[in-house]
């Protein structure tokens, strides 16, 4: 299973990084987890963006989920796709406002807004309640705590698993979620600090003291925010784990 860093600056783009957004690969199943600000570009450089099999949308804030006009307008108007995306739909496993607001996203006026109705190229589906089978993939959500709807996903493929938890502050979920997995890509917005808000963000030690409880093998910290010290918070979650931690960039791949 290989996994592929599209963007995973936090809350906004960086400078030399969109937002988040992750390619999951094993065999000839692809699946993306979020298309933050600028990720489209970034999967481009790696694989044709008409060969995903899925994507799944963890919560609706724009540095999850931007790049889904951008998406849009290539799978309407591309003049030359692989097949036909209207016979061929992508199917979008997203909270339930997900056709509402992406729709809403992509238009440009009330007028489209009226008539943008998105079921034309993609396939929406309710957030997975049990495993979902997709290829080799076997894919779990877990509803994690953030301020909207936000969910984690458990991946597992050749015997290996990745667990994304996606935005969320601290909560039980995340322990299951993450429990012996091979790789912890998880979220690490900010420094710790008893004045940041519960309930939003994980900090570094937080990050860290989920793959020590979870018995991960491995730690990639994603989502920090451009205007945090990295090497801070990178520090900081070394401090408070042995297991092999690093921050991910963008376009680094791992094999998990």
């Amino acid at each position: 299973m290989k996994l592929t860093i599209l963007g995973c600056s936090g809350s906004i783009p960086g400078p030399d990084a969109p937002a988040s957004g992750y390619l999951v690969e094993s065999g000839d199943t692809r699946i993306l987890l979020d298309l933050g600000n600028g990720t489209l570009g970034t999967l481009q450089r790696f694989v044709d963006p008409f060969t995903p099999d899925a994507l799944l949308l963890s919560h609706l804030h724009p540095d999850h989920c931007a790049d889904f006009g951008a998406l849009t307008v290539l799978r309407r108007y591309h003049p030359a796709p692989p097949y036909d995306p209207v016979e061929r739909k992508l199917t979008v496993h997203a909270p339930a406002e997900a056709p509402e607001r992406l729709a809403a996203l992509y238009a440009p006026n009330a007028a489209e807004r009226a008539g943008a109705d998105l079921s034309d190229v993609f396939d929406f589906a309710p957030m997975p309640e049990t495993p979902l089978r997709l290829g080799p993939f076997e894919i779990t959500a877990f509803p994690v705590h953030h301020v909207c709807p936000s969910w984690g996903f458990r991946i597992a493929a050749e015997g290996r698993v990745l667990a994304y938890t996606a935005d969320t502050g601290p909560c039980e979920e995340l322990t299951e979620l993450a429990r012996d997995a091979d790789v912890l890509l998880a979220e690490a917005s900010w420094p710790d600090s008893p004045d940041r808000p519960d309930g939003l963000h994980l900090s570094g030690k937080q990050a860290a003291e989920l793959a020590d409880g979870a018995s991960a093998r491995r730690l990639l910290l994603t989502h920090l925010q451009p205007w945090c010290d990295a090497a801070a918070i990178l520090a900081e979650a070394r401090e408070h784990t042995a297991v092999p931690t690093e921050l991910v960039t963008t376009a680094a791949r791992y094999t998990v």
